[in-house]
């Protein structure tokens, strides 16, 4: 490289060259105002970093030491405790969360699909589209509370009771504004020759949706489906206002308790978090680490399939 620049401007232009990028770099030198100047931003600007991550550090700090002394085995696979009692478990607040996020991701994922696909493909311009769009952005900022007291109207005095089931929709109305706007974009990033080439092969417009766009946008809608899993699973406020809790589990004897009043970890870390008990704080403790650590888990499962996306 050395020796292909030396015949293109000759020895002499390159020595010179040689000296000034010397020059340039001991012009960065902190006796430099300017080098200085940038030296003191960058460490301003990683020291408030670090304070502004301070509580998150000191969250996760109390949760891991707080937390793993209540673990064990007996946590996953028992019912929780009476106050003052000894061991126990919240396995049917863990099971409750996975039954109601599986219920609100199999009513709000095909929809938001399908909403997605009319979005991106069948009638990006209309009205019809410009207001779902609308809509969905403005739900993506609902308030959870609310989703809970909608759920509690259309479902809990409909049925006339708490259930997993009204806890499904409440929150699947808090994940399909994420499925729709994720699996829009990822719809949106096909490459337009990838459509015209299945198109022009005679494809019609069902087959090159199916068969092409979805195939091809299906890590970054997984991505969206991943986040939305993600927050559903640690919403606490919609589940009051309909799964309410329960202390058995949501499977009995082969028999679906899901029409009855329902376990989740979120209900169950504010129910006991504020409990005088011990015990019932350790539980807390050991549940938030649980939740945190699932919530950790699906995240980086979406970034794992968006880094797969972009590769």
């Amino acid at each position: 490289m050395e020796e292909t620049i030396v015949r293109q401007i000759g020895r002499d232009d390159a020595t010179r060259l040689a000296a000034l990028i010397s020059t340039a770099e001991l012009q960065k030198s902190l006796r430099r105002p300017r080098s200085l100047f940038s030296f003191a931003m960058n460490f301003v600007t990683a020291s408030l970093t670090f304070i502004a991550l301070a509580p998150l550090f000191s969250v996760v700090y109390m949760l891991v030491v707080r937390g793993v002394h209540a673990l064990s085995l007996a946590v996953f696979t028992s019912l929780p405790p009476d106050a003052n009692e000894a061991g126990g478990g919240f396995g049917n607040a863990i099971a409750g969360t996975l039954v109601m996020v599986a219920i609100a991701a199999s009513m709000s994922v095909p929809f938001g699909i399908l909403a997605a696909v009319y979005l991106a493909e069948v009638g990006p311009e209309t009205k019809l589209a410009k207001f779902v769009r609308f809509s969905a952005k403005i739900l993506s900022g609902f308030p959870s509370v609310l989703a809970g007291v909608v759920a509690y109207g259309a479902v809990v005095l409909l049925t006339g009771g708490f259930s997993a089931w009204a806890g499904g929709v409440a929150l699947s109305l808090l994940m399909l504004p994420t499925v729709i706007l994720t699996a829009e974009d990822a719809i949106r990033m096909v490459h337009p020759r990838i459509r015209e080439a299945a198109i022009g092969m005679g494809a019609t417009t069902t087959q090159t949706i199916c068969r092409i766009l979805l195939p091809t946008a299906m890590p970054g809608i997984l991505t969206g489906v991943m986040l939305a899993v993600a927050r559903a699973a640690g919403e606490t406020a919609p589940l009051l206002f309909t799964a309410l809790f329960s202390n058995y589990w949501p499977f009995s004897r082969g028999a679906s308790q899901l029409s009855g009043p329902t376990a989740s970890l979120a209900v169950l870390i504010y129910n006991f978090s504020g409990s005088p008990f011990d015990n019932l704080k350790d539980m807390a403790w050991a549940a938030s680490l649980v939740l945190v650590v699932l919530v950790l888990a699906i995240n980086l499962i979406g970034q794992s399939l968006s880094r797969r996306r972009v590769g």
